[in-house]
């Protein structure tokens, strides 16, 4: 029997749409590319920020304090968005410790106020003040730290096996900027005087020279590390991108969705929400000087929704956009791509919702504070929202054949 003229239409559409169907391969050299445009972005605000600091230190007043401060929480926002990439890709996870580790112990840093500082019981470089002190006695050893560098600070990180002794990255250059956050649960950042980098008699809080010459070390030192993570993710020569993409396909699709649901549920609901929900405790948000963490978190989830929609906003207003995993698991299965899909866009909504607070001037740290009633169940319908949508995730990567994802929990139980 004939085939009518629509049935042969319709089949040979079929085809068509079949044959041009995304592949898994198209998504995992996506995910890259989105990769190397978050560094990239990353890399440039770092720049910028670097840039603020020079005039900073060149020049202290207000006005350059100000505009540091704004290049910081402007470099921000693309390097949350890279946190995604850190969960299964170890060149990432080895790395990011030496850029974006919280919660610090600042007295290791500079000056603390008396009785306004709580620390890493045990610790013995919680108070070693670096700005201060040419020599650190740690234990039965003597460092001499009289010249600072990159590398001596680099070296500095996890003195004497302590995490909480953070020497470099975003978080030292945001304490150094703002200062202790001293409000606890009450509204206000750090206040830290632009005086604290004039040289001669009008310094304040003394060592202003060191805390100079510390800023820059720690912010020449995020910019090369930026640098050679765009290197490791270009699409040439012998790097992290060349091995990734090298791997079986299903191998780069569990990276992605590992990915994805480690950062969702053990890192964003885990330590960075559910800890300090908790402890109703300021000490564990995520950008305590600075009083930012509701962008933090806001753009690590973006993160997520990034690699999922296959899409990337850049700082210039371009956008990335290619094959991704909403694409592929659609091929497979329609509607476990559309309940992960509206998973990840209400993840979006909710932690937004953090933001949209702040903005009305109550910010994480006011959230989580004991008696908040309002604040606390916000940030709790944050964490179950990143709870469930790291339960569609999974089931999305099951639909691709990827029945062990085992997202990283961080020992959290939701």
């Amino acid at each position: 029997m004939r085939r009518s003229a629509l049935a042969l239409l319709i089949s040979s559409a079929f085809v068509s749409q079949s044959a041009f169907a995304v592949q898994p391969k198209e998504v995992v050299n996506h995910y890259a590319d989105i990769a190397l445009a978050v560094y990239q972005d990353a890399g440039k605000t770092a720049e910028q920020l670097d840039i603020a600091i020079k005039n900073l230190i060149a020049s202290p007043s207000e006005k350059n304090l100000k505009s540091a401060k704004a290049a910081w929480l402007a470099s921000r926002v693309p390097y949350q968005q890279s946190e995604v990439f850190r969960f299964g890709n170890v060149v990432v996870d080895d790395w990011e410790g030496q850029l974006n580790a919280w919660p610090l112990d600042e007295g290791m840093i500079d000056y603390v106020k008396p009785g306004a500082y709580h620390h890493e019981l045990g610790n013995a470089g919680a108070t070693a003040n670096i700005i201060a002190n040419k020599e650190l006695q740690v234990g039965t050893n003597k460092l001499d730290v009289s010249e600072i560098t990159p590398e001596l600070l680099a070296n500095l990180n996890e003195l004497a096996g302590s995490e909480a002794n953070v020497a470099t990255g975003y978080h030292a250059i945001e304490f150094l900027l703002w200062g202790q956050d001293l409000n606890g649960t009450n509204a206000g950042a750090g206040e830290r005087p632009y005086t604290d980098f004039v040289q001669g008699k009008e310094c304040t809080n003394g060592n202003c020279e060191r805390r100079a010459e510390y800023l820059q070390a720690t912010s020449t030192l995020l910019v090369s590390d930026l640098a050679w993570m765009q290197t490791q993710w270009a699409d040439k020569g012998d790097n992290y991108r060349s091995e990734l993409t090298a791997k079986a396909p299903k191998e780069g699709l569990r990276i992605m969705l590992f990915g994805m649901g480690s950062l969702s549920l053990g890192e964003l609901a885990g330590e960075r929400m559910k800890v300090a929900l908790e402890a109703n405790s300021p000490e564990d948000e995520h950008d305590c000087f600075s009083d930012n963490t509701h962008n933090s978190h806001y753009y690590n989830q973006k993160g997520i929704s990034n690699v999922w929609f296959g899409s990337y906003a850049r700082i210039d207003g371009t956008k990335v956009t290619g094959p991704s995993l909403n694409d592929l698991v659609t091929n497979t299965d329609k509607m476990v791509a559309k309940k992960t899909s509206t998973a990840v866009s209400a993840a979006d909504s909710q932690v937004h919702t953090l933001v949209s607070s702040a903005e009305k001037g109550i910010a994480f740290d006011q959230l989580i504070a004991t008696g908040n009633k309002s604040g606390n169940a916000l940030v709790t319908a944050s964490i179950k929202s990143l709870v469930l949508q790291t339960a569609e995730i999974e089931k999305a990567a099951a639909t691709l054949g990827i029945t062990s994802l085992n997202s990283d929990t961080a020992d959290h139980e939701f």
